[in-house]
């Protein structure tokens, strides 16, 4: 019988500060209009002094946990996708373990703003493979700490948030259905922060480092952009495809997000409605890691995702990276009659996209095997 990893509890912080393109006007050159004519975002918040990574990732998990009915001691493992840890060691999800009081594994999963997607499909392959029941994923990020102030072209682009899942196993469709992990290292420095690492040690470099303000983030946007076009939208398909489905059978797309123009850019390579993509840029700006559950947390808060529900998911970033999957909410079945139609059309789709030649007996077989394969399923489960 098929193990599945459900989504059973999710939850959510944001710091009290509040920082508006207008109190960003005040501090460089720029303006409200500018910033939300190219970027969509019109404020962010910002941690506290007393704020760290591991208590936000705590205040996100706390109510994760009460959702999905455990308390920390349930735990089996703790996965946080973070880079902007409490110290360069150890790694921010010892330190949240600690604070939850959980007595299990964690550790820190450091891949930029794909990290979350990455930790979710790792920690659902430990409960697929039936090691662990009980598994707590959160996405925490502080980019206000490594932002320059000074540098218009980034700092109005970042906020701080923390959000968390609770993942355990189900009998039905459920959880990550396909997904797909990226990498192309040879953009490492399109997005990165130079300092502080075994490149350039802030104890033998301070001098330079301050000269050149190597400990804060470095960006070519150019790149960036160029990166997510050719890459992010491509990507879904796949996974969409892979999943048997069309985008047409997604109800809600949860982008990384990073610009409401990109996204909008996404829709139309989808060929989607943008009504279907949910969007909260406006509200928190790029939160890195935290960015995708974060969306995906407020479109369950706001009714946009229910039980049964797919959702197509997509980050990327620094690295660079990209991660993106087709997830069940809640339990769904598949009917015959969708899968004739659609599933099976879907993989056909997905062949010729592929560059595979696919006959017209191809294109009759292949729906026509699906829907022996979702008739002996229900069998089954009868």
């Amino acid at each position: 019988m098929s193990r599945y990893a459900r989504i059973t509890g999710w939850g959510k912080y944001v710091p009290d500060k509040v920082l508006t393109n207008d109190d960003l006007a005040e501090m460089v050159d720029t303006n409200d209009e500018w910033i939300t004519a190219h970027t969509g975002i019109k404020r962010r918040h910002i941690r506290s002094d007393h704020e760290t990574a591991s208590s936000m990732a705590v205040n996100a998990s706390r109510p994760a946990l009460e959702k999905a009915k455990l308390t920390p001691q349930d735990l089996d493992l703790i996965i946080v996708a973070n880079n902007s840890p409490d110290y360069i060691l150890p790694g921010v999800a010892n330190i949240v373990q600690d604070k939850l009081g959980a007595e299990c594994g964690a550790f820190t999963l450091v891949n930029g703003c794909s990290g979350w997607v990455y930790a979710l499909v790792t920690a659902s392959q430990f409960i697929q493979t039936g090691i662990y029941n009980n598994i707590l994923v959160v996405g925490v990020e502080i980019v206000s700490f490594a932002v320059d102030w000074e540098d218009r072209k980034t700092c109005v682009l970042f906020g701080d948030a923390a959000a968390a899942v609770v993942l355990q196993p189900s009998e039905e469709p459920s959880g990550v259905l396909t997904f797909e992990l990226g990498s192309d290292g040879s953009g490492a420095e399109y997005l990165y922060v130079p300092a502080g690492g075994t490149v350039k040690p802030i104890a033998l470099n301070a001098e330079s480092i301050t000269a050149n303000r190597d400990g804060f983030l470095k960006m070519n946007g150019q790149g960036l952009l160029r990166f997510a076009t050719r890459t992010v939208a491509k990507s879904l398909k796949r996974v969409i495809y892979q999943a048997g489905l069309t985008p047409d059978d997604i109800d809600l797309f949860i982008p990384h997000q990073t610009s409401a123009r990109l996204i909008e850019f996404f829709a139309r390579q989808l060929r989607q409605p943008l009504d279907k993509f949910f969007i909260n840029i406006h509200k928190y700006a790029n939160t890195s890691a935290a960015s995708v559950p974060l969306a995906l947390v407020e479109a369950i808060e706001e009714g946009r995702v229910k039980s049964g529900d797919t959702v197509a998911v997509i980050a990327f970033g620094a690295g660079l990276t990209w991660a993106s999957a087709v997830i069940q909410m809640g339990v769904g079945e598949i009917s015959p009659a969708h899968s004739l139609f659609s599933i099976g059309r879907a993989r056909y789709l997905a062949k010729r996209a592929q560059g595979v030649i696919v006959d017209t007996a191809q294109a009759v077989v292949l729906p026509l095997y699906t829907f022996v394969q979702v008739r002996r399923q229900a069998n089954r489960r009868k």
